[in-house]
């Protein structure tokens, strides 16, 4: 076993241990004192190991996905980053977001994000990798909420510089999540208006846990605490009071600090699930303390819920009985029911029904049912339930837009104030009060006839119920407010990219262990979560002068053209026109901006290109090797198939180039060698050829390589290959060994006039005159 898995063994017996159960002796003794010993059961969790990335867009981070079960009172991760020992591996720094209900919204290049959107927190913390191989960290929550948490984790910028594989030293960074859950198995479970009496006896090490379903329509919550004595006396007992369930990113708890008697009031507590309780004592062991604890909800009773019934029944009649729902992706989503309908003057809401329409992958649209806009009042909130909670609605992004159609004539300046949350309803829209619900801040947004748009964008939303609750907000010392009735049009959907990344963006569809969520790949300098970041953004001018210069420096390969058809090297002529025209095109299509033309498949294009450029690299040195006719063909084309096979496999391989440069580089170099040997002499023998053409094309050569290998970056692409292509072009046209002496310079194109050949036979030196069909 290596040293990197004992150290993880260690660190997970520490996990473990941290959180054990109460040892034999110290229950017994607890037990002898009254305490009562809660039952707990541990659960451990472990995910796959990833490889990093350094950051480039949302695609480089490594998403963990995690389900915390129920009656979890005890969280612990162990998160632990390491790395090679290659030579190629540095300090760095690993960085992680952890967030509960969706994945975490990132933002380590600090570019911008698209106008009204609102950026949900997260929790961060970084690992430094240094001289240490791997490093380790622990983050412990206590009362974690229940559902989906989502770790990211990356390494920092990437660079600029284009590196060639093969080339540069690469390191391999990993990181691995480990979670540990203790469950209390008996918690407590209260019930509203019953009081429940309950002590914390002398030694007892745990506080005690307890939990209420806090049912649906519940406009407030009170809790209190009292009958607080400590050793069964009248004295003093200090208290801590924690409700509601951790998520690490905000303040989502409530802490009181009772001496003997405390009470709160929680507005709009989380609808459909059970509220957390939990009770400490802060007298130290050897206290026992008694208490008594009462929950009191505040039901909210929708108000025209008939209104709903009404339409259904006349949809259907006017249908033939066909029902609303039978679109297999649609679902109607109601606020209320005639069982708890009541009138309008003890309602504290209006439900609005809202249909549901799943269109595609993490693409959902929710449609006001009937008619097209909101009816908003004062006198009491008008509430829409939006469901994300499908558990695959959080890889996408919330769209909301409202626009004020109309308000009463006298209350021109009137406002809407509209709030949208999650888990539960801000009932109390006030102007002052904000958005608030009881364990969290709703997004804020207001309407009026001076301003009737606006807009709220929250990228990866929590999965959950999400509600839109509208009121209208009159001014002061006005008349006829109860009357006034403002008209809202919402339009609101989840979209798996912000206006699909826009014109220089890609939308991009990630997936991890079945989860899938969205990010979006940014072009021509833009950057941002939606591309909408122009800070480094190239402008049209330069979009198109750098798709000039990559498609027009190819025409360099004429001259090489001409040259190897003066020279009767025709072969070579026709690989270098294969390369030149779809090196031209793939460049003409691979451009990030808008000066862009693809003439076919992208992907054909590009292995066009590569092949013709190794090729072409292939035949001109064995051409320069001079070797017989038989044999240079037969290396041709099996160098070809062979460079075709290796660029299938791996198209950006370095040895895809390297390998046939060097195995042709070797097949020359022996042939050169031999022939020197053999004629006493240098070869080739010209100091012409060595000065004006070899000379020449191999410094062009040398210097194109060093401008691809070590020069390129993303930024100045467009410039760099250009001179390389102008490089190996021109370099191609120096090498070109000359031609047959036997044959006159443009001999081949006399032959394509011709229709009688004139044979000769060098051995009997005898001519005929064969007829070629006409």
């Amino acid at each position: 076993m290596d040293g990197a898995s004992l150290g993880r063994c260690s660190l997970l017996f520490l996990l473990l241990a941290a959180a054990a159960p109460t040892p034999p002796e110290k229950k017994e003794a607890e037990l002898a004192e009254g305490a009562e010993d809660p039952a707990f059961l541990s659960e451990y969790f472990s995910q796959s190991s990833q490889t990093l990335s350094f950051y480039n867009w949302y695609g480089s981070a490594k998403i963990f996905r995690f389900r915390i079960p129920e009656d979890t009172v005890l969280l612990r991760w162990l998160l632990q980053a390491s790395r090679d020992k290659g030579p190629g591996c540095g300090k760095t720094q690993v960085t992680f977001h952890i967030r509960y209900g969706a994945p975490p919204v990132i933002n380590p290049l600090g570019t911008q994000f698209p106008m009204n959107t609102s950026i949900p927190p997260s929790f961060s913390q970084t690992l430094t990798l240094d001289a240490a191989l791997q490093n380790s960290t622990f983050v412990n929550l206590t009362n974690p909420a229940a559902g989906d948490w989502f770790l990211a984790a990356h390494l920092p910028a990437a660079s600029s510089k284009i590196e060639m594989k093969g080339f540069s030293r690469s390191c391999s960074y990993t990181f691995q999540p480990d979670l540990f859950v203790l469950r209390q198995v008996d918690v407590l479970v209260l019930e509203p208006d019953v009081p429940v009496q309950r002590v914390l006896s002398k030694g007892a090490s745990r506080p005690l846990h307890a939990k209420i379903f806090v049912p649906e329509y519940t406009a407030g919550m009170h809790f209190e605490l009292g009958k607080c004595m400590k050793n069964s006396s009248a004295a003093a007992c200090a208290l801590r009071v924690t409700l509601g369930s951790a998520v690490l990113s905000w303040s989502s708890q409530k802490v009181l600090h009772c001496l003997e008697a405390c009470s709160i009031f929680l507005a709009s507590p989380p609808w459909g699930r059970w509220l957390w309780i939990t009770v400490e004592s802060l007298g130290g062991a050897s206290a026992s303390v008694s208490f008594q604890m009462v929950v009191f909800f505040i039901a909210c009773k929708p108000g025209d819920a008939a209104s709903f019934l009404g339409f259904y029944q006349s949809l259907k009649q006017n249908q033939g009985m066909v029902m609303l729902g039978s679109h297999l992706n649609s679902t109607v989503l109601t606020m209320g029911s005639s069982h708890n309908a009541s009138g309008p003057g003890n309602a504290c809401l209006r439900g609005q029904p809202v249909v549901r329409e799943e269109l595609d992958i993490v693409s959902v649209r929710f449609r006001i049912l009937g008619d097209s806009t909101v009816p908003v009042q004062s006198d009491i909130p008008t509430l829409l339930l939006l469901n994300l909670n499908s558990g695959m609605d959080s890889g996408g992004n919330l769209v909301l837009n409202l626009m004020l159609n109309q308000t009463s004539v006298s209350l021109g300046n009137a406002t809407v104030l509209a709030c949208l949350s999650p888990m539960s309803p801000a009932l109390s829209l006030t102007g002052s009060w904000g958005c608030w619900t009881a364990f969290a801040q709703g997004y804020l947004l207001n309407v009026s006839m001076s301003s009737r748009e606006a807009a709220v964008i929250v990228p990866y939303p929590q999965s959950d119920s999400w509600y839109l609750s509208l009121k209208l907000l009159c001014p002061k010392q006005s008349e006829g407010c109860d009357q006034a009735q403002g008209q809202v049009a919402m339009l609101a959907y989840l979209t798996p990219c912000f206006d699909d990344c826009g014109t220089y963006g890609q939308c991009s569809l990630m997936r991890r262990h079945g989860y899938l969520y969205t990010g979006c790949i940014c072009k021509a300098g833009w950057a941002g979560w939606s591309c909408t970041d122009g800070t480094k953004a190239q402008s049209v001018g330069t979009q198109i002068l750098a798709t000039l210069l990559l498609t027009l420096s190819n025409l360099f390969f004429l001259p090489a053209i001409a040259v190897a058809l003066y020279h009767y090297h025709l072969v070579e002529a026709s690989i270098y026109s294969f390369t030149m025209f779809f090196s031209t095109f793939y460049h003409a299509c691979d451009q990030p901006g808008i000066a862009v033309m693809c003439i076919m498949d992208y992907d054909t294009l590009q292995f066009c290109d590569f092949l013709g450029s190794v090729v072409s690299i292939w035949v001109t040195i064995l051409c320069m090797a001079q070797v017989k006719k038989i044999l240079k063909y037969v290396l041709c084309m099996l160098g070809t198939l062979v460079i075709a096979m290796s660029l299938q496999l791996d198209r950006r391989g370095v040895w895809n180039m390297m390998g046939p440069c060097v195995f042709a580089l070797t097949v020359m170099a022996s042939i050169w060698v031999y022939r020197g040997i053999s004629r006493c002499r240098c070869y080739p023998p010209s100091w012409k050829r060595w000065v004006f053409f070899l000379f020449p094309g191999t410094s062009l050569a040398l210097v194109a390589i060093a401008v691809y290998t070590f020069m390129e970056t993303t930024e100045n692409y467009y410039y760099t290959h250009s001179i390389w292509h102008i490089l190996v072009a021109s370099s191609v046209a120096f090498l070109l060994p000359p031609g047959d002496k036997q044959k006159d310079p443009w001999a081949w194109s006399r032959k394509l006039l011709c229709h009688y050949q004139i044979c000769r036979n060098d051995q009997e030196e005898l001519y005929t005159v064969s007829s070629r069909g006409g």
